[in-house]
């Protein structure tokens, strides 16, 4: 139960963000902060645990089969990923842009397009990640706690902009609802699959997931960090980041 547990607690990140959201109007530092810590988290996980283990049972009858298996795959979960980013809107980052902004002003003009698909591109991105969380935590519950505090920290930023498109309260209990528990639907697709799953498919699925979070820490995470306002705070977030999973892979 403790991996659906994760994928329920892991969509409290993005209600957290929109309570932060309606709370604060300039919550800059917290953002930057939290995408620098999610950047430290994932990037250490990905070299130093899920990488190891998915070469370790994909390779384990055949090294040549398993490498063209784990490239692929993790292949897939890329594009997969950068496809859903092409309708998530807070993915348009800064780094997309050719010039800076002197106030707020084409990031509201962006906003004022969200609308239904957004939800739904939203809930549909959280239910995979959903996914990924929950192959994490099966092959190890270390890695399953890290990644949900990296993919917690990386989905904050969502949730307030999510908070920000959104006008009636109707509209806010309903769009909160889906975006809070469609990880934790992730999480339960995977709870069906688990009868047919085995080491081999363990690693296919930890490298697809791979793929993703490639995507997230290198081309998300990591351009708003290079086009951050404030790249002291951000750095010292990825410092954090490197620190609670080391500090948790020598507790573990």
């Amino acid at each position: 139960m403790t991996p659906l547990i994760l994928t329920l607690f892991v969509g409290l990140f993005i209600l957290g963000g929109m309570v932060l959201g309606f709370c604060s109007k300039n919550n800059k530092k917290i953002t930057l902060l939290s995408i620098g810590i999610a950047f430290g988290i994932i990037v250490s996980l990905m070299l130093l645990e899920l990488f190891p283990e998915a070469y370790e049972n994909l390779t384990a009858d055949s090294k040549w089969k398993g490498i063209a298996m784990f490239l692929a795959t993790m292949g897939i979960g890329l594009l997969l990923m950068s496809i859903l980013d092409d309708f998530v809107p807070h993915h348009e980052h800064e780094s997309k842009h050719h010039h800076k902004h002197k106030d707020d002003t084409c990031h509201q003009e962006h906003l004022n397009h969200i609308g239904i698909l957004t939800t739904v591109a939203l809930v549909l991105h959280n239910a995979i990640e959903g996914m990924t969380l929950f192959v994490s935590s099966l092959a190890s519950m270390s890695s399953g706690y890290l990644l949900c505090v990296g993919i917690g920290l990386h989905n904050i930023p969502l949730g307030l902009l999510v908070a920000g498109t959104l006008t009636t309260k109707k509209e806010t209990i309903i769009t909160g609802f889906f975006l809070t528990i469609s990880s934790f639907i992730g999480g339960i697709m995977m709870q069906l699959l688990l009868p047919i799953i085995d080491d081999f498919l363990v690693g296919l699925l930890i490298a697809f997931t791979l793929g993703m979070l490639i995507y997230i820490a290198f081309i998300e995470l990591l351009g708003q960090i290079i086009h951050s306002e404030n790249k002291k705070l951000s750095i010292f977030g990825c410092g954090i980041g490197v620190a609670i999973f080391l500090v948790s892979r020598f507790m573990g």
